[in-house]
């Protein structure tokens, strides 16, 4: 997993609560056996008509979004079921920090073991930046290390995340490489068994 401690990127605007995973990467793309190639489905109901055309009522793929990196969602992202292709696909799309007043239990943990920042931050402040990234312009400096956002109109707040998350993002560690630290250990009760030890 990549190491993130810092973000700087352009927000798009989800204005919608329970995003469910079967709207973040719908069923019919999980055929892949590798974790990239997911990107250009998300929210793949939502931005094509059946024929592929793309739809207009959904902005995503808007000019002014080119290059998004920061999703400002609604309450409960990520619900549904608890397929991990979810967040693969958010990531392999380029979005690295998610903001939302809340998140289904199983994405918010499968999202902090694929290298994403989830931060939670109240309604009122979601809706506010939302209405401020409308027109493609609003951007956002996330600070891990420190905990703190700074827009682009220059206001800086506070978040909390658990140290947990925060330490293994910053240090570039999912939880194959934390088992992999006790290596030695692995190989010594393995050699233990081989021999008859207990």
């Amino acid at each position: 997993m990549e190491a993130i401690s810092y973000h700087s990127g352009k927000v798009y605007p989800l204005n919608r609560s329970n995003v469910d995973t079967d709207q973040i990467i719908p069923k019919q793309f999980l055929k892949r056996i590798e974790r990239t190639g997911f990107g250009e489905f998300v929210f793949h109901n939502w931005r094509f008509h059946d024929d592929g055309t793309k739809r207009t009522d959904f902005n995503m793929d808007d000019p002014e979004f080119d290059g998004a990196s920061v999703l400002i969602a609604g309450d409960n992202f990520g619900c549904g079921s608890s397929r991990e292709h979810a967040p693969w696909a958010l990531l392999d799309y380029g979005y690295k920090v998610i903001i939302a007043p809340s998140f289904a239990d199983i994405f918010y943990s499968n999202a902090f073991k694929n290298g994403m920042i989830l931060i939670k931050l109240g309604e009122e402040k979601v809706n506010e930046w939302q209405g401020k990234a409308l027109d493609g312009t609003f951007t956002l400096d996330v600070d891990l290390e420190n905990q703190t956002i700074k827009t682009s109109d220059s206001e800086v707040i506070e978040f909390d995340i658990p140290a947990y998350h925060k330490e293994k993002l910053i240090n570039g560690c999912d939880d194959i490489s934390l088992t992999l630290l006790n290596e030695d250990k692995i190989n010594q009760y393995e050699e233990r068994g081989s021999l008859g030890i207990r």
